[in-house]
């Protein structure tokens, strides 16, 4: 039974371990991904050579077998919390709003302005770079000003130039330092 509670926590520290190595893969960072693989390989093993020792040990299976599943649940809740990498959005509106352009460029997002032909009218994008991490702030913005707006998404495996620069961090450092004086006046 002892053995069975430590394969259960293996396969929990091995399962986010192997979905940070995926992460690492998919944003290119193979350097990050391979130390990361380097732990995950020596944990996968230990935990699948205690259950091959005794095949017909049922408590050791089921350890390995409910440690995978919660490890996956805290996998994709560490994923979520790292917020790994950078975000687009596309912003299409009916009507240009100046307002949320400059919302967001106040905020330190990086805001490109198109004009479009819709099937009946004009129609305007907003192409909108963000960190992950930023995700949230950049959807109430959006939701706050243009509630009708239509919104998706696309993950950026990588980019060169543009905005996102150091100006984007002074901008974004700036924009919560006015947000937490607002609170603080309140």
């Amino acid at each position: 039974m002892l053995q069975a509670l430590l394969i259960f926590a293996l396969q929990i520290i091995y399962v986010p371990v192997l979905t940070l190595r995926t992460i690492f893969l998919v944003k290119n960072q193979t350097k990050a991904a391979s130390g990361v693989g380097l732990l995950e390989a020596a944990i996968y093993i230990v935990a699948l050579g205690i259950v091959f020792q005794d095949l017909s040990n049922l408590y050791n299976i089921a350890g390995y077998v409910l440690g995978f599943g919660v490890g996956l649940f805290i996998g994709g809740k560490l994923e979520t919390k790292l917020a790994i990498g950078y975000v687009t959005y596309h912003v299409n509106l009916l009507d240009r709003s100046d307002e949320l352009v400059n919302a967001l460029r106040e905020a330190g997002f990086g805001v490109t302005v198109f004009t479009g032909q819709g099937i009946n009218s004009v129609r305007y994008r907003l192409d909108i770079v963000s960190k992950r991490s930023r995700e949230q702030e950049l959807l109430e913005i959006v939701e706050s000003i243009e509630p009708k707006a239509f919104m998706n998404s696309y993950e950026l495996r990588s980019f060169k130039g543009g905005y996102i620069t150091s100006t984007m961090r002074k901008k974004a450092k700036k924009y919560k330092q006015k947000q937490e004086e607002k609170m603080n006046s309140q």
